[in-house]
């Protein structure tokens, strides 16, 4: 059979595997642009040609000017906002078509398949790359030319279900790319199209969920060595990125309590222990983890909340009222 026979018959079994987040965007080709420009305007990188060639079923070799007014599929990541109760399994299932691409998908989230996603997480979703096998490929070749490594052969074994099956020139398998990072210009023109609006953050509260991760250590610091003030601003910094998971909420403002505390802001620690019980409503009061001004703070927070407001009391009715005897 061709080639591109076989594209068309192993492209339409390997659509019905896929969720519907992943994302991409069309792109018309202009008079004299190359793949190589378009992959470098877009991506960043003329490495990232080959990303192009096999999204799209191309033969065109680097540097070779296509026919204008063809339309391209422009592979970028998908993102995803998790919900309460929601799962690597759920996710993989919904998003790349089988639950047992859970450990792909944790793994694309610099994470571990066992440690689940939280509350409000943003993850990535990898960009499903339908790839045409060539007479000498293999998955350590595919891996490496894709994937950047030649140890992620097993990701894609596993990821087509093959279970260490050979390749056979023709078939198409699924690679899930997570390099895809876009340029400005990559992400006006995905605007354009809509892709970012499809992909709901386009990455903008991962990103501050990362950098948040990135800084906890340091607020965990400033608190353990007594400076409050510092874990103050750093919080309230990291807070104000917006958009953050509900346990990172959590951790932030607990760290803000207990700096409020040792620096006797009442009624800022109430505050911050009512945001933090909000956030995290397993959060428990234990007196032997939690020093006598924080329970307290948190007693009085709790009842403040709580508290429902009692009706204005009537006033009194004057002794002549009714118009006497």
């Amino acid at each position: 059979m061709p080639r591109r026979a076989w594209f068309s018959v192993g492209a339409l079994a390997a659509t019905t595997l896929v969720g519907s987040a992943a994302a991409a965007f069309p792109h018309v080709v202009r008079e004299g642009e190359t793949l190589a420009q378009i992959a470098e305007r877009t991506y960043g990188r003329v490495q990232m040609e080959q990303v192009l060639v096999a999204a799209n079923a191309l033969d065109a070799g680097a540097g070779v000017p296509i026919m204008p007014g063809l339309r391209l599929e422009v592979p970028a990541l998908g993102h995803h906002r998790v919900t309460a109760g929601e799962t690597w399994a759920i996710l993989a299932e919904r998003l790349l078509g089988t639950a047992d691409r859970s450990d792909v998908l944790a793994i694309s989230n610099d994470t571990w398949p066992w440690l689940e996603p939280t509350d409000g997480q943003e993850i990535i979703v990898p960009y499903n790359l339908r790839y045409v096998v060539g007479q000498h490929d293999t998955l350590l070749t595919i891996a490496y030319r894709f994937l950047g490594k030649r140890d992620h052969a097993w990701m894609l074994d596993k990821y087509n279900h093959l279970k260490q099956r050979p390749l056979r020139r023709g078939m198409v398998i699924l690679v899930p790319l997570t390099d895809l990072p876009l340029t400005a210009q990559g992400k006006a023109e995905a605007a354009s199209s809509g892709a970012l609006v499809r992909s709901e953050g386009a990455g903008r509260a991962r990103d501050a969920q990362r950098r948040v991760d990135a800084e906890l250590p340091q607020l965990a610091g400033d608190v353990r060595s007594g400076r409050y003030i510092d874990a103050v601003a750093r919080a309230s910094r990291l807070l104000g990125y917006g958009d953050l998971a509900r346990v990172q909420i959590a951790t932030l403002q607990r760290h803000l309590l207990e700096a409020y505390v040792a620096l006797d802001a009442t009624g800022l620690a109430e505050t911050a222990c009512a945001a933090w019980r909000e956030a995290d409503p397993a959060a428990r009061l234990d007196p032997i983890e939690l020093s006598p001004k924080i329970v307290r703070a948190c007693t009085s927070s709790t009842e403040l909340h709580l508290r429902a407001p009692s009706p204005d009391p009537a006033p009194p009715i004057p002794a002549d009222a009714g118009g006497g005897r």
